[in-house]
């Protein structure tokens, strides 16, 4: 159910900080351990959340602070964890194959986020939502190729993987994540959503700076000094990480996280731009095939909306 159109507006800005901001965490991920190159994002990204939060709250759009319901702490530590083994995922399906192709297979969440919605939402899409999500999982699986002419066989065998199974389990966690945050938004006790996005972003946050720092203490203390030294390239990080994520929260607090999810598929041709400008890797024409059938899905779940 759409709550308010600001859903759309959101969901398009995070598509923009989010590759940029995966993009200069893969550098970071050059100099640190994936433990550490997660971390930056939550520790780094907290002051932003914090000042997001009290410039809304306070300024922006003055108000009692609102009622939290008894489930939000939970939800909110659910989705941030779900976030973490994603990252973590994510970054290490990098490994193998390329910044472009690692972020495509991650990109399965959509029909994932879809079912698990559907499963423990109760979310109902139409048909043409549907029709946008097999576009766009087509489009993904073309990009997932690398630009090579596979048969069905081969494709299959690809999948298998080491690259693709990291990236498809981070598409399941990101699913559980965004599944999360909404249930979350919906403990706060108001009607502003963009105040209940900022809330959750805050707390989830908070939680994900205690949990991978903890395990960063633990299994890599050398790591730490490490991740407070690079602060000039992890606040970019950070701030790209904040707002994004506040887009994304705000989207899944107005929307069904399966449209939400399925209209955030552009960011491939965002991660494209980033892959060839800011890493200096080049797109194939079947890549360029994918990015269209990308953007039929995008185009057929938002005429689904309508």
């Amino acid at each position: 159910m759409i709550t308010s159109p600001i859903w759309l507006p959101a969901t398009l800005v995070a598509t923009i900080f989010q590759p940029w901001r995966t993009a200069v965490q893969r550098r970071l991920g050059r100099e640190l351990s994936v433990n550490a190159a997660g971390l930056v994002r939550y520790l780094y990204g907290l002051p932003f959340a914090v000042a997001m939060l009290a410039v809304y709250q306070l300024v922006l759009a003055p108000a009692v602070f609102p009622t939290l319901g008894g489930w939000f702490p939970l939800y909110c530590l659910g989705g941030g964890l779900a976030q973490i083994v994603a990252t973590n995922l994510l970054l290490m399906s990098f490994g193998e194959r390329s910044y472009i192709v690692g972020t495509a297979y991650s990109k399965t969440e959509a029909v994932q986020g879809a079912l698990l919605s559907v499963a423990m939402l109760g979310e109902h899409l139409n048909v043409l939502t549907w029709i946008g999500i097999a576009l766009g999982v087509a489009g993904v699986m073309i990009l997932s190729a690398g630009g090579k002419r596979m048969t069905p066989r081969e494709l299959l065998a690809a999948l298998n993987q080491r690259g693709a199974r990291y990236g498809i389990a981070s598409g399941f966690f990101f699913a559980l994540t965004a599944i999360a945050i909404r249930s979350a938004t919906m403990e706060v006790a108001s009607g502003d959503h963009v105040r209940a996005a900022l809330i959750v972003l805050t707390v989830t946050v908070a939680m994900q700076t205690v949990m991978q720092g903890a395990l960063l203490c633990v299994r890599e203390r050398a790591q730490v000094a490490l991740v407070l030294r690079s602060w000039r390239v992890s606040g970019q990080v950070g701030l790209l990480s904040a707002l994004g994520s506040a887009c994304w929260f705000t989207g899944f607090a107005t929307a069904p996280v399966a449209l939400v999810r399925v209209v955030g598929q552009i960011e491939v041709a965002f991660t494209m731009a980033f892959g060839h400008f800011y890493l200096g890797e080049r797109a194939t024409r079947s890549e360029v095939a994918g990015l269209m059938l990308v953007t039929a899905g995008v185009v057929a779940a938002l005429a689904g909306a309508l």
